[in-house]
């Protein structure tokens, strides 16, 4: 019961705190002292506590599109592991909800997106289905090596197996999914080189170009979401590159700490040391990630 309050208070209280390692590092990197660590909390709080201006063109699929994304985020975070532990909420083929939990959130943050009648909206609607057609094959992909890795189709076990189950033969499929994960967490959450978050220009925006028309406690809502997405598929990411475990709470749970903040930071560095792709280039990266993926699903059962 201790791991499982724990494993809420982590996926409730933790997702801001890595955007603030993000912006940090990357001040870091341009000799810049930059803002809190805390500063993503300090937005939330006060974009809540704006007044909520609505268009007369939408309808109440713009208002539910943030409450969905966020409920669809919280449950996905709910079935897996975070750290050694089990997840709350586990059975036989969750990782296929887990997936289309992700989807679903999509839909709904795509079509608030397409209820306003933003030209821009759509814009980035269009370009956010497209880029999905091809990180949503890679992410499954990437399941099929995790559960045929552990034998198992529960995403607990499924990740848990690659630290009990490790072998020479496996090596190689992990590598190449652990690429293939790493560029999916950045094309769905909206990280450089796919999108870049902090940018203004409409013609270049992905997730922010959805996001316009929004504002107040339905913005709060948006990034909050972001964020904890970014926490989950981290999450998932170090199962399979760093699944190190002492069995013991004490230090599982520090450890998972420093690992999720670790990767935050890496993150921030590659924001820093590169720039954003060009539109018509993030097809190719994505493809990329597609292949290693399917690579190693193949090394997998030759």
């Amino acid at each position: 019961m201790i791991n499982i309050l724990l494993h809420i208070a982590v996926l409730l209280l933790l997702p801001p705190l890595l955007l603030g390692v993000i912006t940090k590092t990357k001040a870091w990197f341009g000799g810049r002292v930059g803002a809190p660590l805390l500063q993503p909390y300090y937005d939330l709080v006060k974009l809540m506590r704006r007044g909520l201006v609505l268009s007369t063109t939408t309808t109440w699929v713009f208002r539910a599109g943030p409450v969905v994304t966020l409920a669809t985020v919280l449950l996905a975070g709910l079935l897996i592991p975070i750290g050694g532990f089990d997840a709350p909420i586990a059975f036989t083929g969750d990782l296929i909800l887990f997936a289309y939990l992700f989807g679903l959130a999509r839909f709904f943050t795509t079509s608030a997106a397409l209820d306003t009648g933003s030209a821009f909206e759509g814009m980035g609607s269009a370009r956010e289905v497209t880029f999905a057609c091809l990180s949503e094959p890679a992410l499954f992909f990437a399941l099929m090596v995790l559960a045929k890795v552990s034998g198992s189709l529960t995403l607990t076990a499924m990740l848990h197996g690659p630290a009990n189950t490790f072998s020479a033969d496996v090596a190689a499929p992990l590598v190449l999914i652990s690429i293939g994960l790493f560029i999916v967490l950045l094309a769905e959450t909206c990280r450089l080189p796919v999108d870049d978050p902090t940018t203004h220009l409409e013609l270049t925006m992905i997730h922010e170009a959805m996001v316009l028309d929004h504002g107040g406690p339905l913005l709060s809502v948006i990034l909050y979401a972001a964020s904890i997405k970014l926490l989950v598929l981290g999450t998932v990411l170090l199962h399979v590159i760093a699944p190190f475990e002492f069995g013991k709470a004490w230090l599982d749970w520090p450890l998972y700490l420093v690992e999720i903040l670790g990767l935050a930071g890496i993150i921030g560095v590659l924001e820093s040391v590169m720039a954003r792709l060009q539109m018509r280039h993030v097809p190719y990266l994505l493809i990329g990630a597609l292949l290693f993926c399917g690579f190693g699903f193949i090394l997998l059962i030759r």
